[in-house]
Order: structure tokens, then C-alpha cells, then sequence
């Protein structure tokens, strides 16, 4: 599938301007919400596949996160996971202040940890989690995963960038599928297409590497925190209805995490998709929307006022 990429607009949340992309117009009857949110260094359209397969199921809204996609850099510089859940639960407020009803929240990878924290800070508001490939804590070293700690440092974002810049875009997106896709035909010429022009756009903004290298470190700081804050322990303490999905040829984050999502959080649905990688939503929308639906298709209480 490559469908259009939806229509977005900037909004004013939590302090933030956000932009952000949506189905929610054009059909014929009203459809629950859905937050979809994006890991790291990606953006909005990484959802564009999966909200047009769902689009008759739900109202996507997925936001470019705060200095990712068309998103400006948020005014304190604050990229830390914390800051992130603190936005996007306004925009939970925000979305429900109009549909009056619960959401459904999705999220991938770092998105994925981001979207147990927001579950966490508004269990009202909350009508199922989705969780694709979501970055739980695992501070055991992959080598795919090792440049991450080496971005998180202050100042390295910025020469990191000004790096790339010198690295033709077609090759650093044959490098991004290649890491994030199991199978790379999946990435069509018309999203490869698509990839470089943001590839090239991305890397003139002044602030790119600052955004890369502050939410790496926010993530990374999350992943430190065994307390009963901590994203584990967090997620093992909802209870809404959950699904988590992990790529079988995912080099990112490590499919066997599966298990030990089934010790911390035995209410959810863990599912290992053996032929796709770290952007299931992105590679196979059509078969995540199939372990999906039965998660929306639930009458869901409408939360008071």
C-alpha cells in the first residue's frame, strides 16, 4: 500500500506546537480516535499506511513529535520522555475535549515507551494501547543499537548531522531501510522517493541534531530507572486492553524482549511477527491492522466530562 499521506496541520498543545496529521474528516459516520505515535527520528507519516488501513476502525491523529517531522523544537529544549508523555497527554485531553470519547493509543519503538507512559498518566482516557516494537528498557548491547549512546552525547547530534549532510540521501535511506525493514522490498520506490526529499529537507534544519541527540538521551535515561517509575515496572500496572507486537527480524529491538514483556505485563496480548522487522506498521500495515481490529471492535465507555 502507499496510500497519500494524510493532511496535517500545526497546533498549540501543552505549551508546544505540534504538527499533525489526521483521517479523522470525509467519513461518513464518527469513528473512535486513535493517538499514533512515532519513535525516534521518525515522524507522522510513518503511521500514513496503517491509519488508511484502519480508517474505516478509527480517526487517526498522529503527531510529528516536538523538533521531528514538521514539528518545531519545543521552547525549553526539553526532549526527555517526561516532556513528551506531559504533551501528549494534552493532546489526549484535546482529542477527547472533541470526540467525547476514550482513545486508542499506538506507538513504535521509542513511541512504544512513550505511549505506556501517556496510558499511565491518563488510564481515563485510554481505550487499548497498541505496541509496535516499542523500546522497553535493554541495556544489553546489539550492534545495531550501539550508535544510539554515541548520539546521546551533548554536542554530537549537531556533528553527526553535519556529517550526513556529506552522505548522498538515497544512500542513508538504503541504510534506514535496511536497519528497519525485514524485508526491504516492502519499501516502495514511491516512499523511497518520498524518504529522500525528507532526508534532504531534515537535514537543513538548524535544530536536527539537537532533536535527535536530546530525545536519544531522554530514552536512554528511561531505560536506567528500575524503580517503580520505570518503564517496566509501569507497564506491568496497566490494565486497559493491550496488544504488543514484535518483529521477528527486528535489529533493533530485540524480539526475545517478548518474554519478558509476558513476565511484567501477563494481562497483554505479546505477538512475535516472524517475517518483518522494527516498523511493522510501516512494512505490513495490512497484517498489524489484523491483529488490531479486535481490540476496537469493543463498545468502550464514553469518559464523563
Amino acid at each position: 500500500m502507499n496510500a497519500p499521506h494524510w493532511p496535517g496541520v500545526e497546533q498549540s498543545v501543552g505549551g508546544c506546537t505540534l504538527f499533525v496529521r489526521t483521517s479523522a474528516a470525509g467519513a461518513p459516520v464518527p469513528r473512535p480516535p486513535a493517538l499514533m505515535i512515532h519513535g525516534l527520528g521518525g515522524q507522522s507519516t510513518n503511521w500514513t499506511d496503517l491509519m488508511a488501513e484502519l480508517v474505516d476502525d478509527v480517526e487517526g491523529w498522529a503527531p510529528d513529535l516536538p523538533g521531528f517531522g514538521w514539528s518545531p523544537p519545543p521552547p525549553d529544549a526539553d526532549y526527555s520522555l517526561t516532556a513528551d508523555t506531559e504533551v501528549l497527554s494534552a493532546f489526549l485531553e484535546q482529542i477527547h475535549a472533541q470526540s467525547r470519547q476514550q482513545i486508542h493509543v499506538f506507538g513504535n519503538s521509542m513511541g512504544g515507551a512513550i505511549a505506556v507512559l501517556v496510558a499511565a498518566a491518563r488510564p481515563d482516557l485510554v481505550a487499548s494501547l497498541t505496541l509496535i516494537s516499542p523500546a522497553l528498557p535493554d541495556l544489553r548491547p546489539r550492534r545495531d543499537t550501539m550508535g544510539v549512546p554515541v548520539v546521546a552525547l551533548p554536542g554530537i547530534g549537531r556533528q553527526l548531522v553535519e556529517r550526513m549532510a556529506r552522505v548522498p540521501a538515497e544512500r542513508q535511506v538504503q541504510g534506514m531501510v535496511a536497519l528497519n525493514y525485514g524485508d526491504a522490498t516492502a519499501f516502495t520506490p514511491t516512499r523511497r522517493v518520498e524518504a529522500v526529499s525528507e532526508v534532504q529537507r531534515r537535514l537543513a534544519l538548524p535544530y536536527a541534531g539537537e532533536a535527535l541527540s536530546g530525545a536519544a538521551r531522554g530514552l536512554l535515561r528511561s531505560f536506567i530507572d528500575p524503580g517503580p517509575s520505570g518503564l517496566w515496572a509501569t507497564a506491568g500496572r496497566l490494565r486497559c486492553p493491550t496488544l504488543v507486537l514484535y518483529g521477528g527480524r527486528d535489529r533493533l529491538v530485540d524480539p526475545r524482549r517478548s518474554r519478558r514483556a509476558a513476565r511484567h505485563m501477563p494481562h497483554a496480548q505479546i505477538i512475535t511477527l516472524p517475517r518483518v522487522g522494527h516498523v511493522a506498521q510501516m512494512e505490513d500495515p495490512s497484517l498489524v491492522a489484523r491483529f488490531v481490529r479486535p481490540m476496537l471492535t469493543d463498545d468502550h465507555r464514553t469518559v464523563a466530562p
